[in-house]
């Protein structure tokens, strides 16, 4: 399979994508049109700058939808809910992840994770022929986050996705809620003591964007409480095998404090490669 925007949005494509996963009415599958894009881009819209305190340029508000340049290369895993409608008729779009795969990125001029972070320790550092995916755009409709598979659903998709690419290394931001870094205190110096990414590889946020993650000494953190205070898509990172870069992110458009996450497939946990059917 190509890239479903190898030739430009939609065109060009090669073979259809079947449902990735199914738990009762809920399916993970990639969009396949334009219209399926722009619900991605409602719910982001929806959850990011309706219900966050994120702030949408004129341009977003009047569309009321989140986008940028990534999203005409890279491809759009959905989970669509096919028992609700929405207001254009169509089964609903509850939750997505955005995927860019290498060759998609430099379409668009470099990964957008290099905005935050200085990418070259570990795209250099890696042996030749890594194959990488950044991970972005991570979000579920709140009516949708406390029921059961729903994220799981989004991560099965995911693995599905990866296995089928030969992804070698995901990669991307992750974020904390609020822009004061002290009021952090306690999940930014757990991360930077207790998962740091590997010296020879690490990834540091750039100069004039970098916020120290060592707020506390290592012996004041408790790693229970430390892993408890990670917001859930961070925390099931952080569980599942991922590694944390050299200094945070605020990103005031956002109206979060970002941290970059490093995810091996060779080192994601064993329960979750059961769980997921990953077979890497």
């Amino acid at each position: 399979m190509v890239n479903i925007y190898e030739a430009g949005p939609f065109e060009g494509r090669q073979e259809h994508w079947p449902v990735l996963a199914v738990a009762g009415a809920l399916e993970v599958r990639l969009a396949e049109t334009e219209h399926e894009v722009e619900q991605a881009q409602r719910l982001r819209y929806q959850v990011f700058y309706e219900e966050m305190s994120a702030i949408p340029s004129p341009q977003m508000r009047d569309a009321q939808r989140d986008f940028d340049k990534y999203d005409e290369v890279c491809d759009h895993l959905l989970v669509v809910d096919r028992a609700a409608l929405g207001e254009d008729g169509q089964p609903m779009v509850v939750g997505t992840y955005r995927l860019t795969r290498e060759h998609d990125a430099a379409r668009a001029g470099g990964f957008y994770t290099a905005g935050e972070y200085d990418l070259r320790p570990m795209l250099k550092g890696l042996a030749t022929g890594t194959k990488f995916l950044e991970l972005g755009r991570s979000c579920v409709l709140k009516s949708y986050r406390s029921r059961p598979g729903t994220m799981q659903l989004l991560w099965k998709g995911l693995m599905a996705y990866v296995a089928r690419f030969d992804i070698d290394l995901m990669f991307g931001c992750a974020s904390l809620s609020g822009t004061d870094a002290d009021a952090l205190a306690m999940p930014l110096s757990y991360l930077h003591h207790y998962h740091p990414m590997p010296q020879d590889l690490r990834v540091r946020a750039l100069p004039e964007l970098y916020v120290e993650m060592n707020r506390q000494p290592k012996e004041s953190v408790d790693a229970r409480e430390g892993i408890r205070s990670l917001p859930p898509l961070l925390k099931g990172y952080v569980r599942a095998g991922a590694a944390i870069g050299e200094g945070a992110v605020i990103d005031r458009q956002f109206g979060t404090t970002d941290v970059f996450i490093y995810f091996p497939l060779s080192g994601i946990d064993a329960r979750y490669k059961s769980r997921f059917g990953l077979v890497k």
